[in-house]
């Protein structure tokens, strides 16, 4: 019978011990602290309104807001999922706010409005970067008011939504020790197909 190689297998006890790392990680550090962002976020809808942040504050998101938006406006349509697209206007002014006017269903609307004061509350602004970019570059996403009244023409927006903020690092740890259990089985495999070849 061979003897067991040593550095294959110090290279599995490695990898298998940064998965494990990896998965307690997610479990004790990422978890928690997902948790209590949701906690307060849960709690931002009924705390008293605060001005258009000049940075990124994803501690702020769902917290009610006001702002003036001041001319030139430049209003696109975004896709919006269920609700089909929203108006999303650019204002002028420091800071540069951005406000979801509403939603409608019709991809050629022409949406006129002017600016002005608006108030609703805060939300992540549409991000252009590529899903693959967004993973490494950890840029704070925009943030924009979700305007609580529409102009004519368009439909209102949904109220915030928790579910919307992602918490999948119970699911990331899961996944991690499975890779770990998946790479020991394999090399037990190996091994045991190399012993038998032994033979």
């Amino acid at each position: 019978m061979r003897r067991v190689p040593v550095v294959p297998t110090l290279v599995v006890a490695l990898a298998v011990a940064l998965m494990i790392a990896l998965g307690l990680w997610q479990l004790l550090i990422r978890l928690p602290a997902k948790e209590a962002q949701l906690a307060q976020l849960a709690a931002n809808p009924s705390r008293s309104p605060v001005a258009f942040p000049l940075h990124p504050d994803d501690r702020l998101l769902f917290r009610r807001v006001s702002a003036v938006c001041v001319p030139p406006v430049a209003i696109r349509l975004v896709g919006g999922g269920a609700a089909g697209f929203r108006a999303v206007a650019r204002c002028g002014g420091v800071p540069a706010v951005t406000v979801a006017l509403g939603t409608t269903r019709d991809p050629m609307q022409r949406v006129g409005w002017p600016g002005g004061a608006v108030s609703g509350y805060l939300g992540h602004a549409p991000d252009a970067r590529p899903l693959i970019a967004a993973l490494w570059d950890h840029t704070p996403r925009q943030l924009m008011i979700v305007a609580e009244t529409p102009p004519s023409g368009l439909a209102r927006n949904a109220a915030p939504d928790l579910d919307s903020v992602p918490n999948n690092h119970l699911a990331y740890a899961v996944q991690w020790f499975f890779f770990a259990a998946i790479a020991i089985v394999i090399y037990a495999l190996a091994l045991r197909r190399r012993a038998r070849g032994a033979v």
